[in-house]
């Protein structure tokens, strides 16, 4: 294979945060783990570059016939995407598309409030947004994940992953502000092969490296001094 294996997605998230090393220390980052896989990666990023931790959870929108095609997706927020090429190449309707949102907005709430109970999800207006993942095949969920954040007014997106097909990072080029990928190997095949452990991230661990993290910018906001507070950087 041309290209390395991670030993697991916390090594892999440990790796990805010495090249964002631009973006440490900094009061206007947020960090967004795409659930399940991509939030102990974005865990150990977050700790890395001292910033906070959120999850962004999407869903995709099949195409009722042809649920593999994405017709668009739903995201954290309510924030709604089309694919406006594949609504009119497929034909549907309205209600097909009102059918879809419906069954998709449930479970997206239903994960929310799995992941961080009744805590409001991180302000991301006026912030630089680096979503993270473990990482991308077609990279359909990321790019929906990024146009979802655009609606959010951020100050930029960066997307962060530690392996993707080569194509993918391209297409993702074009639409976040900056794409940062620690390998790009040929052939990709898929995600799995690339980590040494890639057993699937269960919803409680999820849940508890949230926790951890809360917990972690709570203390780290308690020692600093009153009338002192960490100053945004300039990129």
């Amino acid at each position: 294979m041309n290209g390395w294996r991670f030993p697991d997605r916390r090594s892999a998230g440990r790796l990805l945060a010495t090249q964002l090393d631009a973006y440490a220390g900094r009061s206007d980052v947020v960090v967004l783990g795409l659930p399940r896989g991509g939030v102990p990666v974005a865990f150990e990023v977050a700790g890395a570059l001292d910033a906070p931790l959120d999850v962004f959870v999407v869903r995709k929108l099949g195409v009722p016939f042809q649920p593999e095609l994405a017709m668009g997706a739903i995201a954290s927020g309510g924030i709604q995407v089309l694919n406006d090429d594949v609504v009119a190449m497929a034909d549907i309707t309205p209600d097909m598309i009102a059918r879809a949102l419906s069954a998709e907005e449930h479970e997206v709430a239903r994960r929310e409030r799995m992941y961080r109970d009744d805590s409001p999800a991180l302000a991301l207006t006026g912030k630089i947004v680096i979503v993270v993942d473990d990482g991308l095949a077609t990279g359909s969920t990321m790019r929906a994940a990024v146009e979802a954040v655009r609606r959010l007014q951020p100050a930029r997106v960066i997307v962060a992953i530690p392996v993707a097909a080569p194509g993918t990072c391209q297409l993702l080029a074009r639409t976040a502000d900056e794409v940062i990928c620690l390998q790009m190997p040929m052939p990709f095949s898929a995600v799995g092969l690339w980590y040494e452990d890639f057993s699937q991230t269960t919803d409680e661990e999820v849940r508890a490296l949230l926790e951890q993290a809360s917990a972690r910018v709570a203390t780290r906001t308690s020692s600093i001094p009153r009338g002192k507070s960490r100053s945004a950087n300039t990129a």
